[in-house]
């Protein structure tokens, strides 16, 4: 028996000490620019040191930068929380730090935000900030321009000069119209795009070539067309969507019966009911061959801190956001 507990002791401190040894150091906290991946130049830390030091004089908002070349087995949303709290950003009364972590050889970039600073700064204009202004930079080589001008652009958000972030024209569009331009990754806007537009797309076609329902199916489709395609493309893609469908429709209701394929089809219809007899009712036809029968449809229903000059005690929420580039 007690073999068999050291061998389970021994079990669990190999794991606790290979979780540790995996897991990414948080390095000392040495001043507001800790670029331990080497991947600034001194004359661009010294600005952006600058740069943030004027800032939180102004605003007592306490911002740092920080470049690790590997996370290891760490994720960066855990490790950048695990940083934040570590180095304790932003006064304790008002929360009111931010993060800015980047790591060159995962090529992965976070903005950790703390909760008193997650109304100026929401996910939206986090991963905005990633997007377009830093990963842009870091793809053509340019770190050091991409950081700077990054940090700018939320110092910029912070003191309200929202009008001189880069990607302002998109904000003032979002928030005139009250929608959002989607912010889901490019293969998640693929998959939801494939089944949205794959069940909107066959009740139109069978709109279209429909008789008699068809019309009905354009006019309820309407909405759909409208509204679902936002999620995908955004606001202005899908007003974009909806004319085509607004116009397409119809003239592809008109033009269809001009064809000799659907010509061809009518007539073959036409010859198998006179075979197989039709029964009428109420003067209504019903044939198991009719288009718009329920059985013939052709739709179914189915460390410490020392150094750094931060002595807060700021809480980070959770917000920001994470992009690649």
């Amino acid at each position: 028996m007690r073999l068999q507990m050291q061998r389970i002791f021994a079990g669990f401190a190999l794991c606790v000490l290979t979780g540790l040894a995996c897991a990414a150091d948080v390095p000392m906290l040495s001043g507001r620019v800790v670029d331990n991946a080497e991947l600034l130049s001194s004359a661009t830390r010294e600005r952006i040191s600058a740069a943030l030091k004027a800032h939180e004089d102004k605003t007592t908002n306490q911002i740092a930068v920080l470049t690790i070349a590997t996370l290891g087995e760490d994720n960066i949303e855990q490790y950048a929380v695990r940083v934040f709290e570590t180095w304790k950003l932003g006064k304790k009364d008002k929360d009111n730090g931010l993060l800015l972590v980047i790591v060159p050889k995962e090529r992965k970039i976070r903005i950790e935000v703390g909760r008193g600073l997650e109304g100026t700064v929401p996910d939206v204009i986090a991963s905005r900030t990633i997007r377009n202004v830093i990963a842009p930079q870091f793809k053509a080589g340019q770190f050091d321009k991409g950081v700077e001008e990054g940090v700018a652009a939320i110092v910029k958000q912070l003191e309200g000069n929202a009008s001189d972030n880069p990607d302002a024209k998109d904000q003032s569009k979002d928030t005139a119209s009250g929608f959002k331009d989607p912010e889901l990754p490019l293969g998640e806007r693929i998959l939801i795009g494939a089944f949205i537009f794959g069940i909107i797309g066959l009740f139109t076609i069978i709109g279209v070539m429909t008789p008699g329902m068809g019309w009905f199916l354009y006019f309820f489709l309407i909405p759909f067309w409208a509204l679902f395609p936002i999620v995908v493309v955004g606001l202005q893609g899908a007003m974009t969507i909806l004319g085509v469908y607004l116009l397409g429709f119809p003239a592809a209701k008109l033009l269809l019966p001009r064809t000799q394929w659907y010509k061809n089809k009518t007539r073959t219809t036409l010859a198998d009911r006179r075979q197989r007899g039709r029964s009428g009712f109420g003067g209504v036809n019903h044939s198991r061959d009719s288009w718009s029968s329920s059985s013939g449809s052709w739709g179914s229903g189915g460390g410490g801190s020392s150094g750094g000059g931060f002595s807060g005690g700021g809480d980070s929420g959770g917000g920001g956001s994470s992009g690649d580039y």
